[in-house]
């Protein structure tokens, strides 16, 4: 049988948790200094690097294991965010380890990769065109994240009108 001390202390840590904000450590971090005029939500301690190919800059955000966001920029084929994202969902879709999309919405979605019988990768892409140019947004491409990570991630990628 519990003491009332006990019943006590439960019911505080319980209220407690219960009324604390999710603690998120992601603050605003500006891209335009790695030639990307955008600004998302990472982690004080992010490291950034940037690479660019013929016609393609990447520039990847990563902070410990769940933290992992690479952009990639490339000057727009169209003006359809919906086109774009449907050429994005038929790439993951073709990947062999594809599941099913979790969430969807106008400018990108989040999916579930089954690596097993008992082990599933979660990723998402996020779209935007900004006057000529197309930025890709995507989970990076090593690691393996839970659904609650991804979806971190994807609303730190997020218009901050959005937010």
């Amino acid at each position: 049988m519990l003491n009332k001390f006990t019943i006590f202390t439960l019911l505080i840590l319980f209220i407690s948790a219960c009324s604390s904000e999710p603690k998120t450590n992601l603050k605003p971090l500006d891209l335009l200094s790695y030639g990307i005029p955008i600004t998302i939500m990472a982690p004080d301690s992010a490291d950034i690097k940037t690479m660019d190919f013929v016609g393609v800059k990447d520039v990847s955000i990563k902070s410990g294991n769940d933290f992992y966001v690479q952009v990639f920029s490339s000057e727009a084929s169209t003006v359809d965010v919906k086109k774009v994202k449907m050429n994005q969902k038929r790439d993951v879709e073709n990947n062999p380890y594809f599941s099913k999309f979790v969430k969807e919405d106008d400018t990108g979605f989040i999916y579930e990769m089954a690596l097993d019988s008992a082990q599933y990768n979660y990723g998402f892409c996020h779209i935007r065109i900004q006057g000529d140019s197309e930025y890709v947004f995507q989970t990076g491409l090593i690691g393996i994240f839970s659904l609650e990570e991804v979806e971190k991630m994807y609303g730190a990628v997020q218009p901050v009108a959005m937010k």
